[in-house]
């Protein structure tokens, strides 16, 4: 099978209605009632920090982060993540987490959460949360619950509630 040209964008309000039937088709209706989809419907994702995957014009993945607190100790949300099922297993979903995690590092973010697959995230540097350390707005498998840290040590001494983060009008 030959190589995709899969480029990664910047995610633009113009992706929006893509964005949301892929995600759809994705994951379904079902979503909504997800704990981590409950804190992303009161705050935006980041847009500077949110990404498309383009094969030629075709959008054929997204991800997004968005803002949270855990605690006092601020973060990022890491999803939905989302790819088109005739282009999964191309490594689109892991060029979309790198670009993601990079450039929320070089904005100074320290840490990431997640909640997915440990054996999927873990080839982007995603670890299991100590169960109990964190806890959700709702109900949550704590093997699901990931953290990245995009600094050395940036997780020690970190717990509590996550919630979105409140952003100033």
């Amino acid at each position: 099978m030959s190589e995709l040209a899969v480029t990664i964008l910047p995610e633009t309000t113009a992706d929006d209605a893509a964005i949301e039937r892929l995600t759809e088709r994705t994951f379904g209706p079902g979503r909504y009632s997800r704990t981590a989809y409950r804190i992303r419907e009161s705050v935006r994702h980041r847009l500077d920090l949110s990404f498309v995957a383009r094969v030629g014009t075709l959008m054929v993945g997204s991800v997004r982060l968005t803002p949270i607190r855990i605690g006092e100790t601020p973060a990022l949300l890491l999803g939905p993540l989302t790819v088109e099922p005739p282009f999964r297993d191309r490594g689109i979903g892991r060029l979309l987490i790198e670009r993601s995690l990079a450039d929320a590092k070089a904005a100074g973010h320290r840490l990431v959460l997640l909640v997915g697959d440990e054996p999927y995230y873990r080839r982007t540097g995603f670890k299991p949360v100590p169960k109990g350390r964190l806890r959700m707005p709702g109900p949550v498998d704590p093997a699901r619950l990931l953290v990245a840290e995009l600094e050395p040590g940036a997780f020690e001494g970190v717990a509590g509630a996550i919630e979105p983060e409140r952003q100033s009008a």
